[in-house]
């Protein structure tokens, strides 16, 4: 499966953006899908998880509260709806698929096999 993020942009804190990715293919609803974000000099960290049928999501602990994922399989498409953007979510966004075999798996980038190439968000102060 080929994935293309697409969204990201420059905001002032507490403002909003919507991620999207969509997914090549007819396999799309057979695989978790996973948001991840790596800033500048940091490592890569989960931001958010959804099951191959939507009916259950994983967020980083940062992020709950103010970021949603959802899935359109129809559509082939996952979302990232960021509210109450802050400096610190600056990053770049990279969306991934995968066969996360088991609920805390969802978390691990090791799980995920397919990666877009990423969306630059910023937040300004």
């Amino acid at each position: 499966v080929q994935l293309q993020a697409s969204g990201g942009g420059l905001v002032q804190t507490g403002g909003s953006l919507r991620l999207s990715c969509a997914a090549s293919g007819r396999t799309f609803s057979s695989y978790g899908m996973g948001w991840f974000r790596q800033a500048p000099g940091k490592e890569r960290e989960f931001v958010a998880a959804i099951t191959r049928s939507g009916t259950t999501t994983y967020y980083a602990d940062s992020v709950k509260g103010r970021f949603t994922i959802s899935r359109d399989n129809a559509k082939n498409t996952v979302y990232l709806q960021m509210n109450s953007l802050k400096p610190e979510d600056t990053a770049n966004y990279y969306c991934a698929a995968g066969y996360p075999p088991y609920a805390s798996r969802y978390y691990a980038s090791r799980e995920y096999d397919y990666w877009g190439q990423g969306t630059q968000v910023t937040v300004s102060s």
